[in-house]
């Protein structure tokens, strides 16, 4: 909206510093200022609101320690992380930009599931909240969206790189900043894929067996697969944030490294220089990301130990869905289980102790468990290990994969 505005007085008028909004940096950090503004002021306001209305969160008793007194603590703070992402996004953003309209609608869409859900338990008074099949239902919608706009829609391309028998035989010097590139923009399902010297890899391989115009057909594979990771991502955000802090403070990790990800792989001479897939009209992505890396740490000001807020289905749907979508616009989702450890183990942990103790109780008519208690966060809650000191050492966790994400770019 101001980037419109201040373009029309800098051509229209030549109004004093109006150019500095064509810079995406300059916008980007008014993006995380605002959000982080929002959040702190508009997140206190609404804890009270929260707490007026008795909107509290109802916990289930598992014996661990520090538990019962969280019991009343108000829930469903997740509207503070969206307003702090949308409000920045559509002030400063180009909003006829399709990747930025997609993370819009990706934000909304699971947001609302989410604060269905939160609305259930909370004012219904029923434990179960939405419906399981209907929150999978909201998440394979926005994977068919998703893919569809991302493998149809006209604006989504890449430029491919000249291959070096091409150029030697043209005579192009590979090492200008922008010649590494072909002129001409395509559709295309290629992404990046890590640790491999040509490191992008074409969905369209997986159906190969169809014969040469297995490309055509390439959707088949490709949208399944966009609405697992969204599945995959966005549940395990869920599992994630069962204590305070450890959903908000990994999201930031993960939101920082994604966007300097979007930053080099939507400028063509950082592109160049890394050797990896440039991506035209990216760059604007960099406003999304900013703003909700600022509404993570804006939230975290309320939700770190102990918690005055929870961010609720409301939050923890939107933040996986946001993540997972922007790795598959900017073409990084196959970097998903390195960047999203965390994510993934706690997924994994669930899913390996309802597998283990379903099997042994059927082999031996006695349930055995892996962990002593799933997501894994609550492994080491009752192995005696303070909230503060599990989420710390998360968070370190989760910034040792991030760099080990970035320097992906280099390491094949």
């Amino acid at each position: 909206m101001f980037y419109y505005l201040f373009s029309y007085l800098d051509q229209a008028y030549d109004f004093p510093g109006a150019g500095v909004f064509q810079y995406l940096s300059f916008r980007a950090a008014l993006a995380v200022i605002t959000s982080l503004t929002i959040s702190l002021l508009f997140g206190k306001s609404l804890i009270r609101v929260l707490i007026k209305k008795q909107v509290g969160e109802s916990i289930r008793d598992l014996g661990l320690d520090g538990q019962i007194e969280k019991k009343g603590t108000p829930t469903m703070g997740g509207i503070i992380i969206l307003g702090a992402v949308l409000i920045p996004t559509v002030l400063f953003s180009k909003l006829d930009n399709t990747y930025v309209l997609l993370m819009l609608f990706t934000t909304v869409w699971l947001g609302a599931i989410g604060l269905l859900d939160d609305y259930i338990k909370v004012f219904r008074k029923d434990k179960k909240g939405l419906a399981g099949k209907f929150k999978i239902l909201g998440q394979v919608t926005l994977g068919l969206v998703v893919g569809s706009v991302m493998y149809f829609n006209d604006s989504v391309v890449i430029r491919e790189k000249i291959p070096t028998e091409v150029a030697i035989t043209q005579g192009i010097d590979l090492g200008d900043t922008r010649s590494n590139f072909e002129e001409e923009t395509v559709r295309s399902t290629k992404t990046t894929i890590p640790f491999f010297k040509n490191n992008e890899f074409e969905y369209s391989m997986l159906i190969s067996w169809i014969g040469k115009n297995a490309y055509k057909y390439a959707y088949l594979i490709f949208i399944p697969i966009i609405i697992l990771i969204i599945m995959a991502v966005s549940n395990g955000a869920n599992l994630t944030d069962g204590i305070d802090g450890l959903a908000t403070g990994t999201s930031a990790i993960i939101g920082s490294t994604l966007g300097i990800l979007a930053w080099v792989s939507g400028n063509i001479v950082f592109a160049n220089y890394l050797n990896i897939m440039y991506i035209p009209n990216l760059g604007e992505l960099t406003i999304f990301i900013s703003a909700f890396v600022g509404a993570c740490i804006g939230f975290l000001w309320y939700n770190s130990y102990p918690a005055q807020v929870f961010m609720g289905d409301t939050g923890s749907l939107a933040i996986g869905g946001i993540i997972a979508v922007f790795a598959i616009i900017i073409r990084k989702e196959l970097l998903i289980p390195i960047l999203c450890g965390i994510f993934l183990v706690e997924n994994f942990s669930v899913i390996l102790q309802v597998g283990y103790f379903k099997y042994t109780r059927k082999r031996f008519g006695v349930g055995k468990r892996v962990f002593r208690m799933s997501p894994l966060h609550h492994h080491y809650q009752v192995l005696g290990y303070s909230e503060p000191k599990i989420v710390q050492r998360f968070l370190i966790v989760g910034i040792m994969l991030a760099i080990l994400t970035i320097i992906t770019l280099k390491l094949r």
